[in-house]
């Protein structure tokens, strides 16, 4: 294992978050692509944040999870016309979350959405699957299925071919 993530899997490994000047939490919204995710702020603001390179085999995320930014220079960046305004700092594991939530520093706008999203996971594991089929007999309004004609049917000779064995 090479050093740099050996110390980088170290720091994050810790369970003690702390949170420096220019620090805060922010959720994960949509990954962009190249290295770009779009995350919101404590208040509600969304904004473009890098994804650093030295992060990319090591830790990956989803929609949802959160991350620790640097936006120090995030006033900055938007004057100059960059669209990027932050750099991701730190990933926020599950345990480390339940830590920070119990904490003054977790943001009140997350503490409703974290909750909501692991009542639903549990939930929805749990819900049987007959509660959905009521709603599979409803048309909703659409025509009905035309037979492909492009497609032989061979399991219908077998089915033929059974059936006057048997008598």
């Amino acid at each position: 294992m090479k050093a740099g993530r050996k110390n980088l899997r170290r720091a994050c490994g810790e369970g003690a978050v702390t949170l420096g000047e220019g620090e805060s939490i922010m959720q994960v919204l949509a990954l962009r692509g190249s290295n770009v995710i779009e995350v919101m702020d404590a208040k509600g603001v969304k904004s473009l944040a890098l994804f650093p390179a030295k992060f990319q085999k090591s830790f990956w995320i989803k929609n949802g999870n959160f991350v620790v930014v640097d936006a120090s220079g995030r006033d900055q960046a938007l004057e100059s016309g960059s669209k990027i305004a932050c750099v991701v700092s730190q990933v926020l594991f599950h345990d480390q979350v339940r830590a920070m939530e119990k904490s003054e520093e977790w943001p009140a706008i997350f503490k409703s959405t974290s909750k909501e999203g692991s009542e639903a996971g549990t939930q929805e594991g749990t819900r049987p699957q007959i509660e959905e089929e009521p709603d599979s007999d409803e048309d909703d309004d659409l025509p009905p299925l035309e037979a492909n004609t492009n497609r032989q049917r061979p399991f219908e000779l077998y089915a033929d071919s059974e059936s006057d064995s048997d008598s």
